[in-house]
Formats: structure tokens, sequence, C-alpha cells
């Protein structure tokens, strides 16, 4: 079953890429994905994560340390409502039992206000925290170098972070894209094999 999602996940992936190969070529991108320094911008591997403190319901907050002995994955994204944004965590929202077979939690992050997530979350039926980096206005996003100064929100960027807190693997997607589950997969069984649950 692992196996046929990771592939459809793949072809997903893969026609992406390609829409967004033909739409380039008629329109030029604000930034280049093969920019070295684009690409670069974001926090790397073997970087402790960056603390927080964020709405994760109008009345609650999530702290990343509260997540110590668990994997964590950051999923940041430009806006609730987007279509690419809502088939990214739908898919993620689907992709969750595996994620929880390797001990990891997933979370997304925006600069849309504690309200927005919530009516996002329940029309989309998302099972996992969406956070609010609302207020300062993206802090956390521009502490893990995901943050679009041009445009007022956040790149779309994934983390997967270890159990004590260090960045394990990172990707910066274009912002039109979709990046699927292959990285984050491929990432959190690439950490030690003594500490998967599969």
């Amino acid at each position: 079953m692992l196996l046929k999602s990771l592939n459809d996940l793949k072809k997903k992936t893969l026609n992406d890429r390609q829409n967004f190969a033909c739409i380039s070529r008629t329109s030029r991108c604000q930034h280049s994905f093969h920019d070295h320094k684009y690409v670069s911008m974001i926090l790397q591997k073997g970087i402790p994560a960056p603390d927080f403190d964020l709405h994760a319901t109008p009345d609650q907050k999530l702290k990343l340390t509260e997540f110590r002995g668990k994997r964590v994955i950051l999923s940041f994204y430009p806006a609730d409502w987007s279509p690419v944004c809502s088939d990214q965590m739908s898919l993620y929202n689907e992709m969750l039992k595996y994620f929880h077979k390797y001990n990891a939690e997933i979370m997304g992050i925006s600069v849309d206000s504690k309200w927005s997530h919530m009516a996002f979350g329940q029309s989309r039926k998302i099972h996992f925290p969406l956070l609010a980096d609302f207020e300062p206005k993206g802090e956390v996003s521009k502490a893990y170098g995901a943050y679009d100064e041009a445009n007022g929100e956040c790149h779309r960027a994934l983390f997967v972070i270890d159990e004590k807190g260090i960045i394990q693997w990172s990707y910066l997607s274009p912002d039109g894209i979709n990046p699927g589950a292959d990285g984050i997969l491929d990432a959190l069984d690439n950490m030690p094999k003594e500490q998967n649950k599969i």
C-alpha cells in the first residue's frame, strides 16, 4: 500500500513539475529555482531548529520544544485557500499514518491568522496543526529562511527535524509547485533505522 502511494505521489509530482516547466516558458519567474542563493537561503541539515510559540487554535499555542523525542515535519506554505496549498495540506492529511509510523508529527505554518487556519482546517478536514505565524508577521518563517519579503508570505519550504531538535533535511519548492511527500518520506527513512517504527 505504501509503495502504491509513493508511486502515485511521484507521478503527481512529475506532472506538477512538467506543468511548471510549461508555464515558465511563457512567463518569467520572480526567482529561479536553480539559483543557488535562492535554494540555500533556508536553514540546512545539522542546524538546530529555531523554537517557536504559535497559535494552533484561537485559544491554544504550540511550542516546538514540546515535541522533543519525536520527529517533526514543518511545512511552510504561502496561504490558506489557494489551490496548491489546499492540495498539499490535503495530501499530508492522507499521509499522516505513514508519518506516524516514523514517530513523526507534521505541522503546517503560514502567515494566515488563527481564525483563517481554523476555518481552512475545518473546511479541508485537516487533522494536524496549522500554525499562525501572524504577529509579529513572519517571525518564525524568517528564522527558518522561508519568508518571502516581496509578497509578505511564506515560501513553500519543508523541514524534517529529529528527536533532539536538529534539522535533518530541508527543501525549498517553487511556490507554485506541490512538493509532494517523497522527500519527506526519504528523509525519515534515512534517519537512524533503530528509531523507525516500520
